[in-house]
């Protein structure tokens, strides 16, 4: 296909990756061609057999090639193009395998599938020739109970077996022979078996050849003594920290430097050692392959270096051991590859001897045959066993179609999320996906001597096939990587199977830290076993020959057949490929010069003995940390790119893409340690111990440096290589422009690559701004004076500008004064001769002085305590400075100067800062916050909205501020470190003071809720004293002024058993009030300095009254008069202690027996008088409810401004509980939202309007947030804090009807002035709506009168409006009151009911006279009809007993007139029934059956709601309908009493 005729978007399109080419085995003339039949599909990994192949595509399906034998269908046993294994479809296939015969596949579940030839058992299916299609193999452990099925990461096949790697890594096998490991003679082996010589150990790997296996094992840790102090930065490995109540053992520590190999303990090797079964390598790393190439010049042009995926020579660190080598010719002058100028360059430096010194590691120089694979740094990452990743196995050995022939295999890096999270064990050092070189059996003849010759070139150290060394320090993974060498050989020249020298490094590693904990896979073993026939288990000698080049493009992958080789090719369209690999090179290059400098500098650096400072030491290894992190990424995202260049290679997944940020934040951080480094004077520092390190590898530094001039001092050239790493940043930059313009430019992934492209490129310009700062800063240092600079000099502060040039100095300043201004990063100074003041910039406002004001030139600085003019010299001048304030107070404040502007919309820089901020600052010099500090909101130099205030002495506000006083709402604690415990108030505050509503939590355990006012108690308040458990506890609520009682309030002595209702003045009973105690004792009279003093009343539980003179707290003194229960009474003098004796002086009076009895509860009708009245009582409460209205006084005001500040409040107390949704439910919030709309009342009142008006209150008075629901809650905790407990006392009863009444009318009062077209209390609305049908009266037989009757809800009263709102809320402290007051005659009444409710119906109806009319025949009870016998009982009447019982269900008098009401109408229902005509009631025959229905009824409190109904009803319903319905209610409770049973 012409690539020139396919669009971008297209050519860099997965069609044109992973396409297979394919040529015979024995030919060198053959060129491999493309897969016949095999369309565009692009293929992950291939296997081939002796006559098939199997290949992978990257959707999961596989398809076979080849001669297919065992297959059904007679086309397809030859098939001319791949066939699609249809059982494999949808199963998500991850690797496939290929044996002589028979072919295999893992599913991303673990299932095995097998397929193939099956003689020997090889597809693990018994008694069966041939397995035609795909099928699964079970695999079950038999040792777990029940057995669990083995989930499988890789399958190896040879001609007749078939091992399979589990996740659990052992090794499972079936098959026929011994290479199977199996302890069994019986064969074929159809069930799979665990090969149990290796049971327990950990396998990384397994391989098969025809007729023998191998398997990279983990060597088990060594018992060595893990040293105290760490090899490389010498601090312990383990610390303890000895705290107060606990004792902390870390074993944390983490050397920046990472595991490292000392000279010496490279240097020991051991001598070969193999044993006809094992292969040992008692090495750190793996064991890998590799193949030893002879020069041939003849075909250098021939290799294109752009193909070899190569580590470049650069990859070599010096402190690793280097043992296995590929040698191979090299490509000089290729100008078509990006590679090749580096790669050259760097092979011939290792190849001369004079350049690099290969001795330290044991070795003798190279000869001069260029390594383009020296060697794989090292990868350090955790030990796992779900990932092959851990460990690469990549020994080429037999592949399954014959004895000679070499198959390459390789596992998968570590993802990168893993190397993060173990960076700072020790630097990575990964290198390039692993492959080795396929060895066919054929092609040119050598002799013996050639390899003679080859080996005594190498001075007798080249490596055998089964030799190269991996040396890998922490157990990570090690990529080799040569596919463009291997698949451009001529088949015919592939000819090596073994080789006889093999050799076993021992490699120790430094202890870091938890090194051994972690790294348990620092050593393996390769195994092998089965037929030795031609030495594949490492024991022959064979000759090797040189391979020769094909040129086919880019390989990914390579697989060998023992009839021909198969290799998958990615066409380089548009440079799309080309651009990948040039990633991935220039990455491991980049890899290896980092680690270059990590190892021998910067760890020879900080080896060295008197560094200086702790702190410069500290920032070196800062430095080093981050060094390490950096150099670990790198060596990570070097092996994923191998990784990635073996797969779909789609731009959009790599991992400079995809995970940007942290490459970003790496080379940042490492900057920012750098430069932080840089301008405390690091450098310089280090000039003098570091001297003679320097000079000994100054041509080392400027190697590495890449510095040419000679001239340059060594720290300059150690300055110049701390910052080399972030040069690499252009280069991701422009690596992604060039993968950005293989696409559409409207295409998403262009877009992708482009930003990141501008992300990295920012990235780089913005650190090399932030070195010039730190350059800068440091040149300012060095001239500044001594003591200030120790004081001033931080490694985060950059100077931005300076005034020692005069430009700027203090108005109004001393003549002989010197000011110098120093503007940082961080801070602006103010320094004059020997002292200096800093200025946080976040606390900094600079604003321009208008020339009107005189302010030429003038820049007006304002900070939170201090405000001064700086006059410049010129203009141009002020215009520089306050450019350069603005600026810097606007950095300060994002606070992400370390990080550049990523993307278009935040790079923008404001024009000046934000007057309103958020910012921390401590106080200086404000006496009243001195030494405080605060953070928070601010405005132009004042605390202006949320913030934290702190005291040094424990003190705390956190709330709202204004104008830099505490305003709004806000959190006050103050530590009292008398009682060890703290004041604590929360409410609001105006200017500074603790004003409006709040509570005060003191340290002596009392509780104030109420209002405050210049931070003293005024209003109405609740203090409570004490707990009940306390020496003293009580309770008052009531009205405060200036910190003290004052006006109306109750105490609630809990010790004493008192509760005293009155009035105050300053903190002391004064005036009228009431007092009552737990004994029943009741008084009410004038107090007088918390004294009984002058008249009063006072009463005892048994109606024993005293009416008189009082001198003290229940002491009679003076004229009175004092009256028995029986009504005899005493007038004269008192003195004495009430129930402690008292002395009489007067006249006993006994009155006439005959006379009239109505005097005698005279003294009764007078209780309340000397009582505060009820619309005396909680007047601060209402008060403050019409200021929250805007109101001076009640009734003055203007409405419109009420309802605005009833919206302000709504709003304000909403925004409040946002932060805590517990406090508001959902239903309140509908509530509160219901509130925004008023209820329109312009226009004609209607009874619609009012009861919009009557809906509208009781949603108002739902929430506690609207200033009326706010009353309402208030009144209830008063009224309750009054009546109950000992105030629950029958002669209050009374007053606290009185009380509610008083609150109808005063709230009513409110609502009418929010609401000024509801009319006044009594009058009527008229009706818009004609009245529905006529119903009969009652009682007569004329038509309803409205005006004789009217409806409730159709007269405007206060009762009517707002009981329903009102009166549940005090229904039960009022209700008890009234059971107590009502209860004598109530147990009179009760007791008749209970002896009258034995009788049947039909006696209790004759004994009541109920005449016989009405008495019920029959009943239906449940639907059935039955007749009422002498015996029922309960029966009749039974719908009106059961209505006239929710009466104690209700709370109103309306609500408890229409139970009445609706009790009548079930009566007459149940009596017209019977009659069956039309009837009307007289008085005289109703009354008997409704009395039959109050004593079936049963209600316990009768009296108590009679009560109730008669103090609380609305007096135009008394003469109406419901009025004589209640009076009868009313007469049959008296009745009740008076009945006798004959």
């Amino acid at each position: 296909m012409d690539s020139k005729k396919r669009s971008s978007t297209k050519a860099e399109g997965s069609k044109e990756r992973g396409l297979v080419h394919v040529w015979p085995a024995g030919s060198c003339s053959v060129t491999p061609e493309r897969l016949p039949g095999w369309g565009e599909r692009t293929v992950l990994q291939a296997a081939l057999g002796v006559k098939h192949g199997v290949l992978l595509t990257e959707d999961g399906a596989v398809y076979s090639f080849g001669t297919l034998p065992w297959r059904s269908a007679p086309a397809e046993t030859c098939p001319s193009s791949p066939i699609l294994e249809h059982a494999l479809v949808g199963q998500c296939v991850v690797t496939v395998a290929a044996g002589s015969f028979h072919s295999g596949a893992v599913t991303e579940s673990g299932v095995v599938y097998m397929w193939g030839e099956n003689s020997a058992g090889q597809c693990a299916v018994a008694n069966q020739q041939w397995v035609p299609e795909p099928s699964a193999v079970s695999i079950a452990d038999s040792e777990t109970s029940p057995s669990l099925a083995v989930r499988i990461l890789q399958l190896a096949c040879g001609e007749e077996h078939t091992l399979a790697l589990s996740i659990s890594r052992e090794i499972w096998a079936w098959g026929t022979g011994c290479q199977l490991g199996l302890m069994t003679t019986t064969f074929p082996v159809t069930k799979p078996q665990k090969v149990e010589h290796l049971a327990g150990r950990v396998v990384l790997q397994v391989a098969c050849g025809a007729s023998h296996s191998l398997a990279l094992v983990q060597c088990p840790p060594s018992q060595k003594p893990v040293p105290e102090r760490c090899n490389q930065c010498s601090q312990l490995l383990m610390t303890m920290t000895d705290k107060e109540d606990h004792v902390i053992i870390s074993d944390s520590h983490c050397c920046p430097l990472g595991v490292t190999l000392a000279e010496s303990q490279a240097e020991k090797q051991a001598s070969t050692a193999i044993s006809p079964s094992t292969e040992t390598r008692d090495s750190q790393g793996e064991v890998f392959e590799n193949t030893h190439v002879q020069h041939d010049p003849a075909v250098a042009n021939k290799l294109n270096v752009g193909n070899v995926q190569t580590t470049s020579g650069d990859a070599v660190p010096p402190q690793l051991d280097i043992i296995g080598t590929t040698e191979t010719s090299s490509a000089r002058n290729i100008p078509s590859d990006p590679d090749a100028p580096a790669g050259n360059e760097h092979m011939q430096k290792l190849s001369d001897p004079s350049k690099r010194e290969n001795s330290e590691n044991g070795e003798k120089p190279v000869p001069s045959q260029p390594l383009v694979e020296d060697a794989v740094p090292n990868l350090h990452s955790p030990p796992t066993t779900s990932t092959s990743a851990l460990n690469s196995l990549v020994v080429s050995c037999a592949s399954a179609v014959g004895v000679r022939v070499a198959a390459t295999y390789e596992a998968g890096a570590l993802s990168l999320k893993k190397v993060m999270n173990f960076y700072s064990t020790a630097p990575c050092e990964p290198g390039a996906q692993a492959s080795s070189s396929s060895i066919g059996p054929e092609g040119l003849k050598d002799s013996r001597e050639e390899q003679v010759k080859q080996e005594s070139m190498q001075g007798k150290k080249s490596s055998s096939l089964v030799d190269i060394r991996e040396e890998e320090s922490e157990g990570g993974s090690r990529r080799l990587s040569l596919p463009g060498l291997l698949s451009q050989v001529s088949p015919r020249l592939l000819r090596k199977a073994a080789r006889v020298k093999t050799r076993t490094v021992v490699l120790t590693p430094t202890y870091s830290g938890e090194a051994d904990a972690l790294l348990p896979s620092l050593r393996t073993e390769v195994y092998s076993w089965g037929s030795n026939t031609f030495g594949q288990l490492g024991h022959s000698d064979f000759p090797t020959t040189v391979p020769r080049l094909a040129k086919l493009g880019y390989i990914s992958r390579v697989a060998a057949g023992r009839d021909s080789y198969l290799a998958l090719v990615d066409k380089n369209i548009m440079g799309y490929i080309a651009s990948l690999h040039e990633l991935a090179a220039t990455e491991r290059r980049f890899y290896a010069k980092l680690s270059d400098i990590k190892s021998q500098i910067l760890r020879p650096l900080l080896s060295l003995e008197n560094l200086g400072t702790a702190s410069t030491v500290q920032l070196l290894q800062e430095v080093a940390s981050r060094f390490s992190k950096l150099c670990y990424l790198i060596g990570q995202h070097g092996a994923s790119l191998s990784s990635f260049l073996q797969g779909v290679k789609e731009a959009r997944s790599l991992v400079i893409l995809k995970h940007a940020s942290l490459f970003l934040d790496s080379y940042t951080e490492y900057c920012t340690a750098v430069t932080h480094f840089l301008v405390m004077g690091g450098f310089q520092l280090l000039a003098k111990p570091a001297i003679d390190f320097l000079n000994k590898n100054q041509e080392l530094l400027q190697d590495l440096s890449e510095v040419i001039d000679e001239n340059i001092q060594l720290i300059e050239i150690l300055n110049t290589l701390f910052f080399l790493p972030t040069r690499r940043l252009h280069n991701y930059a422009e690596v992604l422009l060039k993968l950005a313009t293989c696409f559409e430019v409207t295409s998403p992934d262009y877009q992708k690559l482009q930003d990141s492209s501008s992300c990295y490129e920012c990235l780089a310009l913005h650190l090399g701004r932030k070195r010039k700062e730190a350059e800068y800063t440091l040149g300012f240092w060095k001239t500044f004076p001594g003591k200030m600079t120790d004081s001033l000099r931080k490694p985060e502060r950059r100077l931005l500008c300076e005034s020692s040039n005069r430009a700027l100095s203090l108005q109004h300043a001393g003549r002989f004064s010197v000011n110098w201004f120093i503007l940082f990063n961080d801070a602006l100074v103010h320094a004059q001769f020997s002292t200096h003041h800093v200025f946080p910039l976040a606390t900094i406002w600079a604003e321009p002085l208008s020339e009107e004001a005189g302010g030429v030139n003038g820049l007006k600085i304002t900070t939170p305590e201090e405000q001064f003019t700086l006059i410049s010299s010129t203009p141009q001048e002020k215009t520089k400075w306050l450019r350069a304030i603005s600026q810097a107070v606007d950095q300060a404040l994002r606070g992400a100067s370390d990080h550049p502007p990523y993307g278009g919309g935040s790079s923008i820089q404001r024009q000046e800062p934000p007057i309103s901020r958020s910012a921390k600052y401590t106080f200086y010099k404000d006496p009243r916050l001195k030494d405080a500090t605060y953070d928070g909101r601010w405005f132009s130099g004042k605390p202006h909205g949320r913030g934290v205030l702190k005291w040094p002495d424990g003190k705390m506000y956190s709330g709202t501020f204004r104008n830099g006083l505490e305003d709004g709402y806000g959190e006050y604690r103050i530590p009292n470190k008398a009682l060890s415990k703290e004041d604590h108030y929360v409410g609001h505050w105006k200017e500074g003071k603790m004003c409006g509503q709040g509570v005060y939590s003191y340290a002596s355990g009392e509780v104030f809720e109420g209002c405050f006012q210049d931070n003293m108690r005024h209003g109405h308040g609740l203090l409570r004293s004490g707990k009940l458990t306390s020496s003293s506890p009580s309770m008052f609520i009531g009205q405060w002024v200036m910190d003290k009682k004052s006006g109306y309030g109750v105490f609630d002595d809990i010790t004493r058993g008192e509760k005293y209702m009155g009035m105050w003045q300053d903190d002391v009973c004064q005036g009228n009030g009431v007092v009552v105690t737990q004994f029943g004792l009741y008084y009410e009279g004038n107090f007088h300095l918390n004294k009984m003093m002058g008249n009063g009343v006072l009463l005892s539980e048994d109606d024993t009254i005293y009416e008189g003179e009082f001198s003290d707290d229940w002491t009679l003194n003076g004229k009175g008069t004092l009256t028995m229960p029986n009504g005899d009474y005493i007038e004269g003098y008192f003195s004495g202690e009430w129930g402690s004796g008292i002395k009489i002086t007067g006249t006993y009076f006994k009155p006439s027996l005959y006379e009239s009895d109505k005097d005698k509860p005279k003294v009764f009708r007078k209780l309340g008088n000397l009582a505060v009245p009820a619309d005396e009582k909680w007047k601060a409460v209402f008060d403050e409810c019409w200021h929250q209205l805007g109101c001076e006084s009640p009734g003055q005001g203007e409405v419109w401004k009420a309802w605005e500040n009833i919206a302000v409040a709504l709003t304000a107390n909403r925004r409040q509980h946002r932060d805590s949704p517990e406090i508001l439910s959902r239903s309140q919030t509908q509530t509160l939202e219901s509130l925004e709309f008023i209820p329109q009342h312009v226009g004609a009142f209607s009874v619609e309007k009012y009861d919009d008006i009557k809906k509208y209150l009781i949603k108002a008075c739902d929430t506690p947030l609207h200033p009326l629901g706010r009353l309402v809650e208030t009144l209830v905790a008063v009224y309750r804090m009054t009546y109950v407990g000992v105030g629950a006392n029958r002669r209050l009863l009374q007053e606290a009807v009185k009380e509610i009444k008083s609150y109808l009318k005063r709230i009513f009062q409110l609502v009418r002035f929010l609401f000024p077209e509801l009319p006044e209390e009594g009058s009527t609305i008229p009706l818009s709506a004609p009245l529905p049908t006529e119903r009969k009266s009652f009682c007569t037989g004329k038509s309803d009168s409205r005006s004789e009757s009217p409806e409730p809800g159709y007269v405007v009263t206060s009762s009517g409006l707002l009981l329903p709102v009102l009166l549940p809320r005090l229904y039960p402290p009022l209700f008890m009151l009234y059971a107590l007051e009502n209860d004598r005659e109530e147990d009179v009444y009760w007791e008749c009911v209970l002896r009258l409710n034995k009788q049947p119906d039909i006696a209790l109806l004759g004994f009541l006279g109920v005449q016989r009319k009405f008495w019920p025949v029959t009943l239906s009870i449940l639907g059935e009809t039955k007749k009422v016998l002498p015996t029922t009982k309960d029966a009749c009447f039974a719908s009106a007993v059961e209505c006239l019982q929710q009466i104690s269900t209700t709370f109103t008098p309306s609500d408890k007139l229409k139970v009445i009401q609706q009790t009548f109408e079930e009566i007459s229902q149940g009596v017209l029934a019977s009659l069956q005509e039309d009837f009307l009631w007289s008085m005289d025959d109703l009354f008997p059956v409704f009395l039959y229905v109050v004593l079936r009824a049963r209600i316990r409190n009768l009296g108590s709601e009679v009560h109730l109904i008669e103090d609380l009803m609305d007096p135009y319903l008394q003469h109406g309908e419901q009025g004589i319905m209640f009076t009868t209610l009313k007469a049959c409770y008296y009745q009740i009493q008076r009945e006798k049973l004959n």
